[in-house]
């Protein structure tokens, strides 16, 4: 076990929500099935979810509205689906293992953390509750609260300016290349630890200055921490 001290002064850590500290996404799939099976949809498959993972709800349902010529407003689709997620997610969520240790050893050590999500902020405070993370990160900024969503830099921006942080001391971590292009926009560090490890060759994630390629199988607590402390070279790979 790593000694909890601070990795450096100024430090701190940004994390993505859905797909990097727990794995939210089969129930974002569930309820947008079931959402778009109201208005008609009946084939809206795992592999239809997954092209838009790391985009923000709101702009999600925007591109699938279009695609599907749903009549619905937007703000209508919205509302359902944010009910159904907070339904599932309420009933379970799981943490990556590791993430929690992460995050653990992040607080043991003193290290301000926030997250900043393309999730709702109802969406944001269930999962953090019922996961029982909001003791460790009680800060939290959703992209509808900004006016732009990932891959655009607000919601880290935004996040940034209410931990009372410069950008060049934050540290983000992502699952998707929309996140990690935020970062990098954001001018922020990037641990990239993609959900689907076939997109670890996106340029996105090839420009993080840590790439766990394995996806969250390849990520641990440990690397992360040596690498924060500067026991590993900044744009290793794992």
């Amino acid at each position: 076990m790593l000694e909890a001290m601070i990795p450096r002064p100024g430090l701190h850590v940004i994390f993505d929500l859905d797909g990097t500290l727990v794995d939210s996404e089969p129930n974002y799939y569930e309820a947008g099935r079931r959402l778009l099976a109201r208005y008609g949809v009946s084939d809206f498959s795992w592999e239809d979810h997954t092209r838009f993972i790391g985009i923000g709800t709101r702009e999600t349902l925007t591109a699938l509205r279009g695609e599907y010529g749903i009549d619905a407003p937007v703000d209508e689709l919205l509302a359902g689906k944010n009910a159904l997620y907070l339904e599932l997610a309420g009933a379970s969520t799981e943490v990556f293992g590791q993430m929690r240790a992460f995050v653990e050893l992040l607080h043991a050590a003193g290290v301000p953390m926030a997250v900043a999500s393309g999730s709702s902020r109802a969406a944001i405070g269930a999962v953090l509750a019922v996961t029982g993370l909001e003791a460790y990160i009680p800060l939290y900024v959703s992209a509808e609260e900004v006016a732009h969503g990932k891959p655009e830099p607000d919601v880290f921006l935004e996040t940034a300016r209410r931990m009372g942080a410069e950008p060049t001391e934050c540290v983000v971590l992502e699952d998707a290349p929309p996140g990690a292009a935020a970062a990098h926009a954001a001018g922020m560090r990037c641990i990239a630890v993609p959900y689907v490890p076939a997109t670890a060759s996106d340029p996105a994630f090839k420009a993080a200055d840590l790439l766990f390629a394995g996806g969250q199988s390849a990520f641990t607590a440990e690397a992360a921490y040596s690498w924060l402390r500067g026991e590993a070279r900044p744009g290793g790979r794992s």
